[in-house]
């Protein structure tokens, strides 16, 4: 699966609120609660489970990327948000720089490969310097959008 697959422009956040990646994941699975893909009463569990992952190891990955990814038997397809600080998030990256994407992704228990395959895809379109900065300066959530999809497919 690429973003594209998973993403729809109500799934995107332009302006992060969060100062840190505890706050960050707090509020896209919030966001994920408020656009109904994940059920009010698995909030608290869904947040705990990757902020469990994120305590193992953090998932700002560099390049002021954070990848914040769970399992989970509380949903049933795979669903995420992505979120953006202008200001930057502590993360505790893996190159000590402020995050200023976030692409919070969960996969259904047991689908091992579908979330290795989802994690790699993710993480090299994110690599790319153009499409990072692109995303950066884009004015909302639509243009966002229209950025992943084309960068998806290969610009």
């Amino acid at each position: 699966m690429t973003l594209a697959d998973i993403l729809k422009k109500e799934l995107i956040v332009p302006e992060l609120k969060a100062v840190n990646r505890w706050e960050a994941i707090d509020e896209l699975v919030g966001h994920l609660v408020g656009v109904g893909k994940i059920q009010p009463e698995h909030r608290e569990a869904i947040t705990a489970v990757v902020k469990k992952r994120e305590t193992s190891m953090s998932t700002g990955i560099g390049f002021g990327i954070g990848i914040p990814h769970a399992s989970t038997d509380l949903i049933h397809e795979v669903i995420g948000a992505f979120g953006r600080s202008r200001a930057g998030l502590n993360f505790d990256a893996l190159d000590n720089q402020p995050v200023h994407l976030v692409m919070l992704f969960l996969v259904p228990q047991g689908q091992f490969q579908k979330h290795l395959h989802t994690l790699a895809n993710i993480a090299k379109l994110l690599h790319s310097k153009e499409f990072r900065s692109s995303l950066e300066q884009a004015p909302d959530a639509q243009a966002m959008l229209d950025i992943i999809q084309r960068f998806s497919a290969g610009k």
